[in-house]
């Protein structure tokens, strides 16, 4: 039987926050930058008079108690409960004179949080995912940046099989992960998945106290003909703001992850977006299990990249792992580039800028005969 296995980084599918699409990376990085420190201030259990004041100026800067859907703030502050004894801030004035006053005296005292404001992404965006979604025609696609199940089951009907006329997928699943961001890594499959085991709560051996996964590392298990195959999924900590040794963790638990699902089936698959180099320290703890990357198969001849520009091995971050058992059942592996944007790349006809790319990452994908 032969099957196809992709990765694919598709950068959210309907709505993506605001500030990712901003052109200026500084104004984009000075967002999301405040938007950690907001997050940070919120979660404290007490209130001092200067993290109130810097709360306030941060919501007042970044409008981030409005309700604006035609022009939505960069940074939204919800309250599930919001009012003068039970809130986390209460406002004076209006428009470009509102004033904002912290109220809570700490964490415990008001029910909401703070998200990056988001708003919907262009139809021509979704349809050229779509496009690479049914160009690779995988027979199990790990959808690496989705925004939970119904976007991934909405994407699946109304996109591949009523926009584009494609066969939909019958199985979709995501677990939700601890990005605040909304960014999870799902998986559409055209054979049963069986099971689900998430890694959320897994902790970093050296902040015990921190979560170990910045999105998660789920475990699915798919039916093949009686025989179980389990499919890794993988988003690792981003450059932005690099911790490269946060990452590092993270591949080290992720191997340990990997040998211990050998236990179970041989047919184990380390896939996603590990946000690194081949040659880096991360990357080289996956390839010292004995896991090996399906791009340095002899059947192989495409870019050496899988992000950006694709023409070097600095633009690869997204990998499909094999065990030694499953590397002779290689068949095809291949590289869908044609939904991004960039000079050295002949995209679609409907890939016409950055701004209606379907991502600045390649589609990877790998046949196996099993």
């Amino acid at each position: 039987m032969s099957v196809r296995i992709a990765t694919f980084n598709m950068e959210n599918v309907f709505r993506r926050p605001t500030a990712f699409r901003l052109s200026d990376p500084a104004k984009r990085e000075e967002i999301i930058s405040d938007f950690a420190k907001l997050v940070s201030l919120l979660d404290l259990p007490v209130y001092q008079p200067g993290d109130k004041e810097e709360i306030a100026r941060l919501i007042e800067k970044h409008r981030a108690y409005a309700v604006d859907p035609k022009n939505p703030p960069p940074i939204y502050v919800n309250q599930s409960r919001p009012g003068k004894d039970s809130g986390l801030f209460k406002t004076t004035g209006s428009g470009n004179k509102t004033q904002v006053e912290v109220t809570a005296k700490g964490r415990a005292a008001w029910a909401g949080w703070a998200e990056l404001g988001q708003d919907d992404l262009d139809m021509d965006v979704v349809r050229n995912t779509g496009r690479v979604v049914s160009e690779v025609d995988a027979d199990i696609l790990l959808a690496v940046e989705v925004e939970d199940r119904l976007t991934l089951e909405r994407f699946n009907t109304q996109v591949l099989a009523g926009a584009l006329g494609r066969r939909p997928y019958p199985y979709a699943l995501l677990i939700d992960g601890n990005d605040p961001r909304g960014i999870d890594i799902g998986i559409l499959s055209r054979h049963p998945i069986t099971s689900a085991r998430t890694h959320l709560f897994d902790t970093d051996p050296e902040r015990p106290d921190r979560r170990l996964f910045s999105r998660d590392c789920p475990e699915y298990e798919i039916e093949l003909d009686g025989t179980p195959l389990v499919v890794l999924g993988n988003h690792l900590k981003s450059k932005f703001r690099d911790d490269p040794e946060l990452r590092l963790a993270q591949t080290k638990r992720v191997a340990e992850i990997y040998r211990a699902a050998l236990e179970r089936t041989s047919h184990v698959v380390v896939a996603g977006d590990l946000n690194d180099v081949p040659n880096s320290e991360a990357v080289a703890v996956l390839r010292d299990t004995d896991l090996r990357d399906v791009m340095d198969h002899r059947s192989y001849h495409g870019d050496p990249g899988t992000h950006g520009d694709c023409n070097s091995e600095d633009d690869k971050l997204d990998y499909l792992m094999l065990p030694p058992s499953l590397w002779p059942e290689v068949q095809h592996v291949g590289l869908e580039t044609r939904g991004i944007f960039a000079k050295s790349i002949k995209s679609f006809d409907t890939v016409t800028s950055k701004t209606n790319a379907a991502s600045d990452h390649a589609a990877l994908y790998v046949d196996l005969d099993l």
